[in-house]
């Protein structure tokens, strides 16, 4: 690539950034997070109550990288098939032809994923740990980028199936979006006056802008020391008497790889350690399972995140 290619790509992530404000009021930290696990490859899991923007945040994205995009709505009567495809008898032919689902995409939203049931949601792990997807027997290749944007309702909500944690640990963060500020929410009421803000947005990068991107955030250094403070702090969490369940290898691999976007976004040809303390409480507590002691107690994940921060050596 040319030398001044990183330079044009942190415009055009500045212009991502920029281009989803225009939906998304008031949520800095939600947009550059988002944009940060598109960098990185990564799936993001939203969680929130209902109406604060999670699927409307999704679908900006989608259409602010001008993608191939597909929405399922996951509901308890939705089966594997109905995500995946499956073969349909063609009587013409006498055969049977392959019909792909709506998982064949670039950005697919899977809107209130806990919805569906386990089996359903299991449809997914494939695809978004290897970018493929076994159906019949037979692996297909999913279109580069692939990137899973799930919503989901708090579990205490009426008709809502907890995720497994093996699904959970595929997803490279986990977001809450929040009520947005008085002032903001008066701005989002008078811009839904007319149209929706969506009907007024345009693309700002396309799919080969973000292929070249996420190989430049590839090649970001990531000296030793900084994965050993990444492997001491999973560590960490697999040591603390108040969780039953610590991060996973997988989930120190992607606190690197969002490090890595991070540095690429910042112009940086290298990792700090400022990149792995901003990006752990996004990429790690949703990894984590609390002991009941520690849930009884009012502890929450990502306190024990900020804490175990403060405590694990930094590298200098």
């Amino acid at each position: 690539m040319p030398e001044s290619s990183p330079d044009l790509h942190r415009e055009k992530i500045q212009k991502l950034r920029d281009n989803l404000a225009l939906v998304i009021y008031g949520k800095t930290e939600a947009i550059n997070m988002l944009t940060l696990a598109l960098l990185a490859g990564g799936s993001v899991l939203l969680e929130d109550i209902p109406g604060v923007g999670k699927t409307t945040l999704a679908k900006a994205l989608a259409r602010s990288i001008n993608s191939s995009f597909q929405r399922i709505q996951f509901t308890p009567d939705l089966l594997p098939a109905d995500i995946l495809g499956s073969s349909v008898y063609n009587p013409v032919t006498g055969q049977f032809d392959f019909r792909r689902g709506p998982i064949f995409c670039n950005v697919l939203l899977a809107d209130e994923i806990n919805r569906a049931s386990p089996r359903t949601q299991s449809a997914l792990l494939e695809a978004m740990n290897e970018s493929q997807a076994t159906i019949e027997g037979t692996s297909h290749q999913l279109p580069e980028p692939f990137l899973v944007l799930a919503t989901q309702n708090p579990v205490e909500y009426h008709g809502t199936y907890p995720l497994p944690e093996a699904q959970l640990d595929r997803f490279l963060m986990q977001l809450d979006v929040g009520y947005p500020e008085a002032e903001v929410e008066v701005r989002i009421l008078q811009s839904y006056s007319h149209n929706h803000p969506l009907d007024k947005l345009t693309a700002v990068l396309d799919v080969n802008d973000v292929r070249e991107i996420q190989q430049g955030v590839r090649q970001v250094h990531t000296d030793p020391a900084i994965s050993q403070y990444i492997v001491d702090l999973v560590n960490a969490t697999r040591r603390d008497e108040r969780l039953q369940l610590g991060v996973s290898p997988r989930g120190a691999i992607m606190l690197s790889r969002a490090s890595q976007a991070a540095a690429y976004a910042d112009g940086r040809e290298y990792v700090l350690p400022d990149d792995v303390q901003k990006l752990a409480p996004f990429v790690l507590a949703h990894r984590l399972i609390l002991t009941s002691k520690a849930r009884f107690a009012g502890r929450t994940k990502s306190q024990i995140i900020q804490e175990l921060l403060e405590r694990v050596k930094i590298p200098t």
